[in-house]
């Protein structure tokens, strides 16, 4: 049953035990069942609200995600700019940051040695100690710049 028919149920129990309504259990019973309407009548107001404000959320869920593909399309390397330097420009250098995992585009005006991620803040290093910065992959199978 729902919380109306509940209460209405209820009603209909005290009004067949006729009782003097100018009596003061009357008065009570009366009041109680009085005040177990309105807020009957409140609750199914509230579950209706919600019912309506979660099929809307889920609409403003579903608009969002269509935004963000479009608006934060990738294509491929990590980059979120439209303009990618990684595939136009052999000076840009990928890597990838240690403490939250964003691939970050780096050109050679960067020092090497104190990299900040835009993503998160962290300082890192991308030098590599144990190979020739001339080669292209090192002994170690390092890639220079990562």
């Amino acid at each position: 049953m729902k919380i109306t028919e509940k209460v209405s149920y209820i009603k209909g129990l005290a009004e067949g035990l006729s009782l003097d309504s100018s009596s003061a259990e009357g008065k009570v019973i009366s009041a109680i069942i009085d005040a177990l309407e309105a807020m009957a009548k409140e609750v199914t107001d509230l579950k209706e609200n919600a019912e309506y404000l979660d099929s809307y959320i889920e609409e403003i869920d579903e608009d969002l995600g269509m935004l963000e593909e479009d608006y934060y399309e990738e294509d491929g390397c990590g980059c979120d700019d439209e303009d990618c330097c990684c595939e136009e420009d052999d000076d840009f250098v990928e890597v990838e940051c240690p403490e939250c995992g964003e691939t970050i585009c780096l050109d050679d005006s960067i020092d090497f040695d104190h990299v900040t991620c835009p993503a998160c803040g962290a300082e890192f290093s991308c030098v590599c100690d144990c190979c020739d910065d001339d080669e292209e992959d090192g002994a170690c199978g390092c890639k220079h710049g990562d």
